[in-house]
């Protein structure tokens, strides 16, 4: 008799997600079985189930990308990794691991890669494959829960703080409070850096001076710009933009000070203003940055295990996939989503 599981699938683009019971999958050469504890809700699950981006997920599929759990059994080849190990699946399902980035550690940029609930079936699920080079590796006795959003809200919010070239004692502005703006806010301080937040939210606001930003701006107050300038006497030095409106890259341009970096994660469609003129005279640098590779993602689990980096996170059960996903499309997650599938 075949083994089942229960998964939340998306048959068709757009609509609600139906809860499947499924055949467990069995882990080819590489790869790894992993019974999923707990699935972290990302807004790129929102759009994957939506279809909003150009390359469409095919279907039906199983979204999640935020998986943390124990690997039940091994395929083929797979050597590094026992049964009974406690791992995560992130975005990057894996990679070619030949091109010029995946020699490089940019494994996030290759060409064909395959990403997690995405080209591949992901974490929505009680099981869920993962290729064994490419997996995190967790403490056994962690709390799967409170680790999951490390897996994509944390490591892309660490390296885009990466990319920003800030040094301890310079000024960091998070723009949007929300899954990855507030864990970049302690990755920042536990990087050594004077932190900034801005959000339209008085609720994330809130939550930005108790995670210990040093000051907490409306992003919809006339003087929002000059506060920022005012406080950091001319500008922060980076500024890690996390939020999904598009006013609010614009406006991290001028919060930066000359030389300053503004790194782009967040993804809301449509185009932003870039004022041409102050960004060649303040030699200001505009950098994309996509979650990240397998040693940023080693290093972003390892600031959370060492208690430094904690998310806020509300749990769930699998059922309530569709709740969630709906609470999260009108901004009402504060913190993190994450499923529990129980074990």
């Amino acid at each position: 008799m075949t083994a089942t599981m229960l998964a939340a699938v998306a048959y068709t683009l757009g609509a609600p997600l139906h809860l499947s019971e499924l055949p467990v999958p069995t882990p080819g050469r590489g790869e790894v079985l992993v019974e999923i504890r707990a699935s972290g809700v990302c807004h790129t699950d929102l759009h994957a189930v939506r279809g909003d981006w150009p390359v469409k997920p095919s279907l039906p599929f199983i979204p999640g990308h935020e998986g943390a759990g124990i690997v039940v059994a091994l395929g083929p080849g797979v050597e590094h990794l026992r049964v009974g190990d406690a791992v995560g699946i992130a975005w990057l399902h894996d990679a070619c691991g030949r091109c010029e980035h995946c020699i490089a550690g940019w494994e996030s940029l290759c060409e064909r890669q395959r990403n997690s609930g995405y080209s591949v079936n992901g974490t929505f699920a009680q099981y869920a494959l993962a290729h064994a080079d490419y997996v995190a590796r967790l403490p056994r006795d962690c709390d799967f829960a409170a680790i999951a959003p490390i897996l994509c809200a944390g490591v892309t919010s660490y390296k885009g703080i990466r990319e920003t070239d800030t040094r301890p004692g310079q000024w960091l502005l998070v723009s949007g409070i929300g899954g990855l703006g507030h864990l970049a806010l302690q990755y920042g301080q536990a990087m050594g850096l004077r932190t900034l937040a801005v959000d339209v939210s008085a609720a994330k606001l809130e939550l930005a001076h108790s995670l210990g930003a040093e000051a907490a701006i409306d992003a919809a107050a006339p003087d929002a710009v000059q506060t920022v300038l005012d406080i950091t006497g001319g500008g922060v030095h980076g500024a890690l933009v996390t939020a999904i409106a598009p006013p609010a890259f614009s406006q991290a341009l001028r919060m930066v000070r000359r030389r300053g970096t503004v790194s782009l994660v967040g993804l809301p469609p449509g185009e932003f203003a870039s004022p041409i003129f102050d960004v060649v005279l303040k030699r200001i640098t505009l950098r994309g940055s996509i979650v990240g590779g397998r040693q940023d993602l080693a290093e972003a689990v390892a600031f959370a295990v060492d208690g430094k980096v904690r998310a806020s996170i509300e749990r769930f059960r699998l059922s309530e996939v569709n709740a969630v996903l709906g609470r999260l499309q009108t901004g009402g997650i504060e913190g993190r989503a994450v499923l529990e599938l129980g074990g």
